[in-house]
């Protein structure tokens, strides 16, 4: 017995680097899966993915909390590794991977994915809020916003004073974006021609949603990663500007005060 309490003992004050052997044994386990069940066919990286979440929504559903398998003890250094100062560390480290004349070449055309995007984005969160029978414009515009990205919804709502549920669901919308970005970009990346950095770009603009723009991209193809990333993180700041004030007013002279 003490021999176990030992091992429990080194897991959880060594956590980062358990969890780093933790996504190592899903990362392998996933490259079998793809070779044995899919026949290569299958991004290893997607899959990975697909069994990460698989397993956090099962751990949460057991402990009825909302950090998935970092809310067991022994587990905590999953956190940390997946934890918002690592994931914005790795996405600052891209940058030094791009090349300004790529950037150059896609300006007009990412500038154009931003507005697109973010307007796009609210339009439809617009739409799925009125639909499940919200009237509130500062609850609809919230979760417009959410449509956008997690971030964009709760500040957002803050901004112009909308309801907590308004705000919770506005960060579930965007949870579920940034998951079927994860999911649907590697998967559909190669169909859409994605393999340009200019391609990239636009991506960035139209998804938004950082973290799911940057790991289908990765799953895609590392070397996109860059340019996709900056204009992510852009779609983020520019609907930070756009939700709680133009789109915020045109909904209001839409749907009343």
């Amino acid at each position: 017995m003490w021999l176990i309490d030992i091992i429990k003992e080194l897991l959880t004050k060594n956590g980062l680097i358990w969890a780093f052997l933790i996504v190592g044994v899903i990362y392998v386990a996933s490259m079998y899966l793809n070779k044995i069940l899919f026949k290569g066919k299958l991004n290893t990286f997607t899959i990975a993915m697909i069994i990460a979440m698989i397993i956090s929504g099962l751990v949460g559903a057991k402990t009825g909390k909302t950090k998935g398998l970092a809310d067991i003890p022994l587990f905590a250094g999953v956190g940390v590794l997946g934890g918002s100062m690592l994931r914005d560390y790795a996405i600052v480290a891209t940058a030094y991977g791009a090349k300004i004349e790529e950037i150059k070449k896609g300006g007009l055309m990412a500038v154009i994915s931003l507005l697109v995007g973010v307007v796009g984005s609210f339009i439809i969160g617009v739409i799925i809020a009125i639909a499940f029978g919200i009237k509130d414009v500062k609850d609809i515009t919230t979760i417009g916003a959410g449509a956008c990205t997690f971030i964009v919804g709760p500040v957002t709502g803050e901004s112009i004073g909308a309801s907590s549920q308004a705000i919770a669901l506005s960060v579930a919308a965007g949870v579920v974006k940034s998951v079927l970005a994860m999911i649907l970009i590697p998967t559909l990346g190669k169909a859409l021609k994605i393999n340009t950095p200019q391609a990239a770009m636009v991506v960035g603009g139209l998804v938004g949603t950082t973290s799911g723009t940057v790991a289908g991209l990765t799953a895609l193809d590392p070397n996109l990663v860059p340019y996709g990333a900056m204009t992510a993180t852009f779609y983020t700041g520019l609907g930070c500007l756009l939700c709680p004030s133009i789109l915020y007013i045109i909904a209001r002279a839409i749907f009343g005060a």
